[in-house]
């Protein structure tokens, strides 16, 4: 059986409802390959928006640092956990998912002539008024993006 690979633009689209669409794909076991994570949206304030990311990155338990969560700070390893957090990953078919899936920054050179599909949902203007993207969320959390 050959699975079928699924190439996904992130470019203005909302990152939980395309988290959310990632996810099903993968629970149908579909290989899923998100590009251009860096310019996903989220939407919001933004100043709300890096204040919450910011208790989820330094977040540390006292008792125990080591088993503390850990949120990244890099744009394609951020998008990875949100979708992550959208599958069951603590049983083992949502790690066989989580496995089938890859983000990268930009559009790497082996996918540049692969079909890029977008997700169907409205630009990330039509819905909201502010938002802020992946790279500049990530930019202020401390990661610096060349």
């Amino acid at each position: 059986m050959a699975e079928k690979e699924y190439v996904i633009d992130c470019s203005s689209r909302i990152l939980g409802r395309l988290a959310s669409h990632t996810a099903k794909l993968l629970l149908q076991g579909k290989t899923v390959v998100l590009v251009n994570a860096e310019k996903a949206a989220i939407s919001g304030h933004p100043s709300q928006i890096v204040a919450s990311y910011k208790r989820k990155v330094e977040l540390i338990d006292k008792a125990n640092p080591e088993h503390s969560p850990y949120w990244p700070r890099r744009p394609d390893f951020l998008v990875k956990r949100i979708v992550r957090g959208m599958l069951p990953f603590k049983k083992p078919k949502g790690q066989a998912a989580f496995k089938r899936l890859m983000v990268y920054i930009g559009i790497p050179a082996e996918l540049k002539n692969a079909k890029i599909e977008k997700v169907e949902t409205k630009e990330v203007g039509e819905i909201y008024e502010t938002s802020i993207t992946v790279k500049e969320l990530a930019e202020r959390l401390g990661y610096k993006l060349s």
